[in-house]
């Protein structure tokens, strides 16, 4: 659909920055009728497991055909390749350093991916320290023009892919997994999803299974007002995630939660 294209921008680069105003404007400079949403901006800076979670757990509530950019990107102007990707009928353009991990671990019906090097689509004249700008903005915008995705390099199939920490589920008894991210309300996400509690405890056995932080069981809630004020609970979000909380407060401030730590999810005895 060239002319109306669904960009979303996905960055660390903050929001009282210039930067995502300045990618924007390349991008409608190109391509007028571009439409452009701020999936967000607001990435732990450098952190490329937190973006490839993030990518990985939203992109899927767009409309098929989207492109979806991330620029979370701590070796711009190294040898690091921008790459075009397209799965599950949505384009992923960015960085080749691990940010799209969390889509190529997905189950997908085709996986492309390519090496971006068709630098005529770049902006003339480029810094090696905005890539953003000059690289990864006019190639979207292009794309919203109608230009295929081959056309902007070669295909490849060794891409960058990081660890990213996965769940252990012991079927009628465990889940092991960490928390992954920590959200604007300090809300403390982790790697265990309804589906590996429903496994490890059966499924709709909320009572049946305890959830475990730091030695001790933490409540869990349907939703945020269920919990106690100033005291840390559990829920399972809507990403299906479960995560800490603190109604009216921040998880992460009062407990400390940080990303890595473990928790485990045990069937009650």
């Amino acid at each position: 659909m060239p002319g109306r294209q669904l960009i979303t921008l996905t960055t660390d680069f903050g929001y009282k920055d210039p930067f995502v105003g300045v990618m924007k404007g390349v991008i409608l400079k190109i391509s007028p009728e571009a439409e452009i949403i701020d999936l967000t901006h607001g990435i732990r800076p450098h952190d490329i497991v937190e973006a490839a979670y993030t990518i990985g757990m939203n992109f899927q509530y767009f409309p098929d055909e989207t492109l979806h950019v991330v620029v979370v990107d701590p070796g711009v102007g190294s040898s690091r390749r921008p790459i075009f990707a397209l799965s599950n009928h949505h384009f992923f353009l960015g960085p080749d350093n691990g940010v799209f991990s969390y889509i190529y671990g997905m189950e997908h019906e085709a996986l492309s991916v390519i090496h971006v090097t068709a630098d005529h689509y770049f902006l003339e004249k480029r810094s090696t320290t905005f890539q953003g700008r000059d690289v990864f903005a006019p190639i979207a915008a292009w794309f919203s023009r109608g230009v295929r995705m081959e056309k902007f390099g070669e295909p490849i199939t060794d891409y960058e892919k990081v660890a990213l920490p996965r769940p252990v589920v012991i079927p009628g008894g465990e889940v092991q997994g960490e928390i992954i991210i920590t959200d604007g309300f300090g809300n403390a996400i982790t790697n265990i999803s309804q589906d590996d509690i429903d496994i490890a405890c059966g499924a709709g056995a909320k009572d049946d299974c305890k959830i475990i932080f730091r030695g001790s069981e933490m409540p869990l809630k349907e939703f945020y007002a269920e919990g106690d004020k100033g005291s840390l609970c559990s829920v399972v979000n809507s990403s299906g995630l479960l995560e800490f909380f603190v109604y009216g407060g921040n998880a992460a401030d009062v407990s400390g939660a940080a990303v890595g730590e473990k928790v485990a999810v045990v069937l009650r005895k």
